[in-house]
């Protein structure tokens, strides 16, 4: 194997390139496993399109899946072209570095770490107490949430200190079962005709418009936090030109129609006159109590089960897009040489995998000593956190989409290098300003006659989006100054050819 040419004095002490390039298999189907596991589609139907309802614009919450699916599906198309001209593992940091300059992908590389962090330290808090309700309604013992979520996080890491293929195949399973079993339910409803007949009324333009359209958005763009990491498995995929793009598309199409389909049902399953106020009883169960209505008791057991594999499977392909991350930053010299190293037996990189274990665990016992509440906080704030950073992260690199291939046409497609990322860009600049407007209503910072306003909290993790930008940017121009030859080379160092 080679890598690019570089001085070695300019690049540092690091490790042969041998030790540092993850190979392997991954087609489509294993990839878009890992990524939909990490979208959580049984925790999204069961948490959040309750959520999203009650929050936001009522029986019309539906559609807005299938416009999210719309946007994202249009910056998929500048997504995929990127990652056939620009053959690199790093995606969100790589393709904004090439198109905005490396400045602006540091900055993205930083914010995609925090995206990732959070969202995956979000459910673990959930998961968490889920098993601990879980188990002491079974009757065994009452155990606090956060020791179960340090359970969870050590599975984690032991299964992602291996091969990936292992992580592929249990997410695969898991995946699989979660699915099933929303279908079985789903097929339930309309054999039974739902509780007022099937309709079409969710997607009836006034529906779309009721209560708090821009807060429906939000929670609709939220769940599909994960599918665009396809392109960070690119080493580890088999043909990847041909393989990331169908995994991309194939993520975001079929999540959207799960999504949509799944949550008409829960419509469907109660009545559009009906659905909210059962919803308002406790969002967390409803999926179970439907559950409970259409398929019977083992079916509410069944899917209480896999609503817990659903949240593992998702912990687990975070804690796997997470590492890949740390590694390919390592190796763009933003982050310590040691954390680029690749397992000599399980080709994975596990010093970035022992890493993000220990952060994740620290994160829990952080939680856990400031008292915060698993649901309410843990989970709410920090997966309001992931929502705003994704969405100024793809709107980003839609932008440099467009730049990149203005600047070197080398694509001249005008639909893939064009219209699609401008469309793409609109949308989610208009996303990330709804999520914006609308964070206090996330993350629960609202007065007491319930109207946003921005607190102490809202500061404080949106501040959080705005610092995680800068301290990239930051880093990257003190490399410029400090260390020119890396500097340099900071994009280059991705590419280690066989």
């Amino acid at each position: 194997m080679s890598s690019i040419t570089k001085d070695p004095a300019s690049l540092g002490a690091v490790p042969a390139p041998h030790t540092r390039t993850m190979r392997g298999s991954l087609g489509v189907t294993a990839i878009v496993f890992m990524v939909v596991a990490a979208a959580a589609p049984l925790t999204v139907v069961g948490g959040a399109a309750p959520l999203g309802m009650l929050l936001g614009n009522g029986v019309g919450f539906p559609a807005l899946y299938a416009a999210s699916a719309v946007i994202l599906l249009l910056f998929s198309v500048g997504l995929a072209a990127m990652t056939r001209h620009i053959p690199r593992p790093g995606a969100f940091f790589t393709f904004v570095g090439h198109g905005l300059g490396r400045p602006a992908g540091a900055g993205a590389a930083t914010l995609a770490l925090l995206t990732y962090t959070t969202i995956q330290v979000s459910v673990h808090g959930y998961i968490g107490y889920l098993l601990g309700v879980t188990v002491s309604g079974l009757g065994g013992p009452d155990i606090p949430w956060y020791v179960w979520s340090l359970v969870v996080v050590a599975l984690v890491g032991l299964l992602g200190y291996r091969h990936i293929d292992l992580s592929s195949k249990v997410l695969g399973v898991l995946l699989v079962a979660e699915v099933g079993i929303v279908l079985v339910l789903v097929a339930a409803i309309v054999v039974r005709g739902g509780a007022d007949g099937l309709s079409l009324a969710p997607f009836e333009p006034s529906a779309i418009m009721s209560g708090s359209p821009g807060v429906g958005l939000m929670f609709a763009i939220a769940a599909f936090i994960g599918f665009e990491a396809t392109a960070i498995f690119r080493d580890e995929a088999k043909d990847p030109e041909r393989t990331i793009p169908r995994a991309t598309y194939t993520a975001v199409i079929g999540i959207g129609v799960f999504y949509t389909l799944a949550s008409w049902a829960l419509v469907m399953a109660w009545g559009p006159n009906g659905v909210l106020a059962e919803a308002a009883k406790d969002p967390g169960s409803l999926i179970l109590t439907t559950a409970a209505r259409y398929i019977g008791g083992a079916g509410e057991a069944v899917l209480n089960v896999l609503l817990l594999t659903s949240m593992f499977a998702c912990v687990l392909s975070f804690h796997n897009v997470i590492t890949r991350y740390q590694h390919s930053m390592a190796n763009a010299s933003l982050l310590p040489a040691r954390l680029g190293a690749v397992h000599r037996k399980h080709a994975s990189p596990h010093t970035s995998s022992i890493v993000q274990t220990i952060t994740a665990a620290a994160l829990m016992v952080l939680f856990a000593v400031l008292g915060l509440d698993p649901v309410l906080q843990v989970f709410s704030w920090f997966a309001g956190v992931a929502t705003l950073a994704v969405a100024i992260l793809m709107a980003a690199t839609s932008l440099a989409v467009i730049v990149y291939f203005r600047r070197t046409r080398s694509d001249t497609r005008v639909w893939n290098t064009i219209v699609a990322p401008v469309l793409g860009f609109v949308g989610l600049v208009a996303a990330a300003a709804l999520i914006w407007a609308n964070f206090p209503t996330l993350v629960g910072d609202v007065d007491a006659k319930g109207a946003s306003v921005f607190g102490v909290v809202s500061i404080v993790l949106t501040g959080l989006v705005v610092l995680a930008a800068v301290v990239g940017v930051v880093q990257a121009v003190v490399l410029r100054r400090t260390r020119r030859a890396q500097y340099e080379v900071m994009l280059d160092r991705l590419a280690v050819e066989s």
